[in-house]
């Protein structure tokens, strides 16, 4: 895969009950199931159409948050940023103030990632593929893909500082957004992919939070909701014209979705 842009080209979530989880998102996205097939790990991959989206497993015991303490323990969707040399983004990121969670480790037949974390906390991975393909991405919106990252951090200008040192992310817009603070919309080398802003007090603590394009909001919250997850804010429409709605799945990982209403495209 091209790692040029140093975009996200992978999501996964680590769960409690990977089979009610995937019950959940099929229902929710209409996305496609099938099993990794690499032995002695339990691995779902996810697909729109027959595109894979991203992956679900069982979580590990030292939690999303990387500690050893029980409380660290919560379900999480992570994401995957292309890189080009992991063993080196792990020490930059390290010289930057950040952390390595899970140092680097080879995928057999996959590539090569690490697990990290920003000065403040947010929790994400790098990965590098064990080809030089070309990643494909979707095109803009495409719903059951991922179309929008982002960050509430511990500190929302130095935290663009940060991410834009380590990884050429440029400025697309800063938005005043009243007592939520500033937002500043960013690219990763194609067009706008994201925000980064101040975390609000409704947020535990600084992460990312990753958006599934749908068509009808109304229509993914009428799912979630029936599926047992949580609607925590939203419908909610943004500069542009698109509507916005954030959840809970049924084990506790946090997500959202961005799209049209009544089926029509944002």
């Amino acid at each position: 895969m091209s790692t040029a842009n140093r975009s996200f080209i992978w999501y996964e979530l680590m769960t409690t009950d990977a089979g009610a989880a995937r019950a959940f998102y099929q229902h929710v996205f209409g996305w496609e199931a099938r099993p990794a097939g690499v032995p002695g790990i339990d691995y779902t991959l996810l697909a729109a159409a027959g595109r894979d989206v991203g992956g679900l497993f069982p979580m590990p015991t030292e939690g999303c948050g990387g500690g050893d303490a029980p409380a660290d323990m919560h379900p999480c969707w992570l994401g995957y940023i292309a890189s080009p040399d992991v063993d080196d983004d792990a020490r930059r990121i390290t010289a930057a103030g950040g952390r390595v969670l899970k140092e680097p480790t080879d995928i057999p037949g996959v590539g090569r990632f690490a697990v990290v974390a920003d000065p403040h906390g947010a929790v994400f991975q790098v990965m590098s593929g064990t080809t030089s393909q070309e990643f494909e991405p979707v095109p803009e919106w495409t719903p059951g893909h991922f179309g929008w990252h982002e960050l509430s951090a511990g500190d929302g200008a130095a935290a663009w500082q940060w991410y834009s040192g380590l990884f050429g992310w440029t400025e697309n817009e800063v938005m005043d957004m009243g007592p939520a603070g500033t937002y500043r919309i960013f690219s990763t080398g194609r067009g706008p992919c994201g925000g980064m802003l101040t975390r609000t007090p409704e947020m535990p603590v600084p992460m990312w939070l990753f958006y599934v394009c749908v068509q009808d909001v109304d229509g993914a919250i009428a799912r979630v909701t029936a599926g047992s997850g949580r609607l925590l804010m939203g419908p909610h429409e943004v500069p542009g014209g698109a509507w916005i709605a954030t959840f809970l799945d049924p084990q506790g990982a946090m997500f959202a979705v961005v799209g049209g209403r009544g089926g029509s495209p944002a």
